[in-house]
């Protein structure tokens, strides 16, 4: 690994896994993620930032579901494989546009990281549970999820997604849309959210204004939800 890998520690595996093999997957997925030119900043020390992610991601999965298995924590890992490599500026503006790139950057990045834990030793059960996480298989569809039918890993996976935008992305991208447009994007967050990861937003350590936007988007969810 290079040295910006090296500042994110490698999980501890979980029960019943392989800890050799569990290790080398995580560590090449790191390694690869550590090329991300896009950078940012964690208590303190500048790191790629789906390098960030990734440890982010890892943390939220395994504290929302302490019993994740090694499927569910892989695909932590790798939610957002190599992502800066298929940019969302690369497709066009707007609402389709937008489904286009979601859409292709979820399959491109299973493919991916079903190749590379083919690569490390892991056979088709664990590699197709990767891949259905990390491309949202069983997540629902278009705007309207089925939070309720979900399976348990696909709602850790998706509420722990939720919470690693929410505590990395919320003041920028609330700069750039402004209050009334966050308040929507955290709406439709949170509705897609389950009881487990809702409780964790909710308490989450948020300033004045991120309380009171948060506040207004929890009223707007109500609804959202019964569409």
């Amino acid at each position: 690994m290079g040295p910006e890998a090296e500042l994110v520690p490698v999980p501890a595996p979980p029960s019943g896994a392989d800890p050799r093999r569990f290790v080398a997957a995580v560590e090449a997925i790191d390694a690869a993620n550590a090329h991300d030119p896009n950078q940012m900043e964690v208590d303190g020390t500048t790191l790629p930032k789906e390098l960030a992610h990734a440890a982010a991601m890892t943390t939220w999965v395994r504290r929302l579901d302490p019993e994740a298995d090694e499927a569910q924590l892989l695909a932590a890992r790798a939610h957002h494989f190599r992502r800066w490599t298929h940019p969302r500026s690369a497709f066009p503006e707007g609402r389709a546009g937008y489904l286009r790139w979601r859409t292709e950057a979820k399959a491109r990045q299973a493919a991916e990281v079903a190749e590379l834990l083919t690569s490390v030793g892991y056979g088709p059960d664990v590699v197709d549970r990767v891949r259905e996480l990390v491309g949202k298989v069983g997540l629902g569809r278009g705007d309207l999820p089925d939070v309720d039918g979900r399976p348990p890993a696909v709602q850790t996976h998706e509420d722990a997604l939720c919470l690693v935008f929410l505590t990395t992305q919320f003041d920028p991208l609330a700069d750039q849309l402004g209050d009334d447009k966050m308040v929507d994007v955290l709406a439709r967050t949170l509705a897609k959210m389950g009881a487990r990861g809702r409780a964790e937003a909710l308490g989450l350590d948020l300033d004045e204004r991120a309380l009171v936007l948060v506040a207004a988007a929890v009223e707007r969810a109500g609804g959202a939800g019964e569409r």
